[in-house]
């Protein structure tokens, strides 16, 4: 996510509360803020992909195996 797309999502935020957007801003609006949460869900896996925590019996679970597990169960219900 570039700083110019975070800046247009900014500015049709301003527009929607001061004047109202048309159609097109809208859907433009919809796909840069879909973008915006994929871009910042992408970071967030990344990050925990590599946290390693220690538990109390010495063993080691990384953080990221430990998500991606809750997410292809949560997907299977």
């Amino acid at each position: 996510m570039t700083n110019e797309k975070i800046q247009r999502i900014n500015e049709l935020y301003k527009k929607s509360k001061a004047e109202g957007l048309t159609p097109a801003e809208k859907k433009e609006q919809t796909f840069l803020r879909q973008e915006f949460i994929a871009s910042v869900k992408n970071n967030v896996a990344s990050q925990l992909n590599n946290i390693d925590m220690i538990n109390k019996d010495g063993s080691v679970t990384n953080l990221g195996d430990e998500h991606s597990e809750k997410m292809l169960k949560n997907k299977g219900n």
